[in-house]
């Protein structure tokens, strides 16, 4: 009987919808949520471990199933729990993938069965509201120490700002909606919490690096920034779809890590950098938590004279680590080098899916303002 019924529950994966995770949508899960009817995997089992109030897990393949299990799963499965728990995601609301971090992930999962957000629009005031204040831990670009601030996000005024001082009447920094990226790194930040959040200062990229203690207020500011660019992409773009807008509203990294590069003559030695490679934007840090980068290369496309070379040239010396990269633009050649042969694939690969990429008109202005640059 008992291998009856776990048989039973294997041939529910098979069913459509069940065949990857209800919650990050990875492949094949093998475990599940007897008590919410859902298959999920591995990782998101065990944050659903973190809250037994409201969800139970038994592997698909390992444990036993009693036929009241077997039977609740059959007649719930993943499609019915996205229709109970998912009617009202806004659009803008950042549903996190297997690869994204462990917060993004346990916040999706509490917000959906055990604060249930997604069936009371009210719920979902802290990120939808279009204003939002609070403090938040913010690192200090000199000293490196983090502190309180107040930050205030208003979309009337499409702008972040934040404030040295309680009483402060002016903000220390005002970052257009416009212009702002939002990224969870935890492990560059040192804080399971960590946000950087970019913006452009006289056209170069400023980094500032914020976390809160409480998870839950850490990703509704996530939301909330995701929600103020959705809103000023709808009036700057009134044509355009939900579904066309969303992958614009913030953006992972291409990659990043360090790499050692020479100054423009070719002649000075090899100094290690750490580059971040952001959309057509290479930027280069002497720490990873720096507030500005040292230098920034636009990187076009192949059409426009840009190419991506694996290695360096013949005369190149003065690099401490083998593996070359040359990145040749309209304007002079970007020499680097990379610790290891994979690392220089990774590198090669990611700039070469920009190269590879038709520009748009509008990175046609930015690369024109590179090009200017003094």
């Amino acid at each position: 009987m008992a291998k009856e019924r776990q048989r039973a529950v294997l041939e529910l994966l098979q069913r459509p919808g069940n065949g990857h995770c209800a919650d990050c949508g990875a492949p094949d899960p093998d475990w599940a949520s007897y008590t919410l009817g859902v298959f999920i995997c591995l990782s998101c089992s065990a944050i659903h471990r973190n809250i037994p109030q409201v969800s139970k897990v038994k592997s698909v393949r390992l444990d036993t199933w009693e036929q009241a299990q077997v039977e609740f799963m059959a007649s719930h499965g993943n499609s019915a729990a996205r229709a109970t728990y998912e009617p009202k995601v806004p659009s803008f609301y950042y549903r996190p993938t297997a690869s994204d971090c462990l917060l993004l992930r346990e916040q999706w999962i509490r917000a959906k069965y055990e604060r249930q957000e997604f069936t009371d629009l009210e719920k979902q005031e802290p990120y939808s509201a279009g204003y939002r204040e609070g403090f938040l831990w913010k690192r200090g670009r000199d000293n490196g120490q983090f502190l309180s601030r107040k930050f205030v996000l208003t979309e009337r005024e499409g702008a972040l700002k934040y404030f040295n001082r309680n009483d402060a009447k002016e903000p220390k920094a005002v970052m257009k909606i416009e212009h702002l990226n939002a990224t969870f790194q935890p492990g560059k930040i040192g804080h399971p919490h960590g946000l950087q959040v970019t913006y452009l200062k006289d056209n170069s990229t400023r980094n500032i690096f914020i976390y809160h203690e409480d998870g839950k207020e850490m990703v509704d500011w996530f939301n909330a920034l995701r929600a103020a660019r959705f809103h000023y992409l709808q009036v700057a773009f009134p044509g355009a779809s939900a579904a066309d807008l969303v992958p614009k509203l913030t953006r992972s990294y291409l990659k990043e890590g360090y790499m050692e590069k020479t100054g423009p003559k070719q002649t000075e030695g090899f100094r290690r950098r750490w580059f971040t490679m952001d959309d057509r934007r290479l930027m280069y840090f002497k720490d990873p938590l720096d507030a500005f980068a040292r230098g920034e290369v636009f990187i076009g496309s192949r059409e426009s004279g840009y190419t991506v070379l694996d290695r360096l040239p013949p005369a190149a010396q003065g690099h401490h680590w083998p593996h070359g990269i040359t990145i040749v633009t309209p304007e002079r050649r970007f020499l680097l080098a990379c610790e290891t042969e994979p690392e220089q694939r990774a590198w090669v690969e990611a700039f070469r899916k920009v190269v590879d990429r038709p520009m748009l008109p509008q990175e046609y202005a930015v690369e024109a303002h590179f090009k200017h640059k003094p």
